[in-house]
């Protein structure tokens, strides 16, 4: 059977109209996969902000500002100069 002009027309059309339905597939999911790498970029920079902040907290509770009052209160008290000993560890030349 041999298509005539309507039916070759409507074989364009409906090839045209699958295009066109693929096109904007494609686009909708392009769409989606920008928001949701925008959404993981603030993300991301909510935790890196948040990683800073604690980083912060735990040199500060570290500083000696800190640990001298606290380990005073325990009644603990801060070494004089000839009582802090280094020890090395010796190395092994073979690793």
């Amino acid at each position: 059977m041999r298509l005539k002009g309507r039916g070759w027309v409507a074989v364009w059309l409906m090839s045209f109209l699958g295009v066109l339905t693929w096109v904007v597939a494609r686009q909708t999911a392009s769409h989606v996969a920008a928001t949701e790498l925008r959404e993981a970029q603030e993300q991301r920079s909510s935790l890196e902000a948040q990683r800073a902040e604690l980083l912060r907290r735990i040199r500060e509770a570290g500083s000696r500002a800190v640990l001298v009052p606290r380990a005073e209160s325990l009644g603990l008290r801060l070494p004089a100069d000839s009582e802090v000993i280094i020890v090395h560890v010796p190395t092994r030349k073979g690793r």
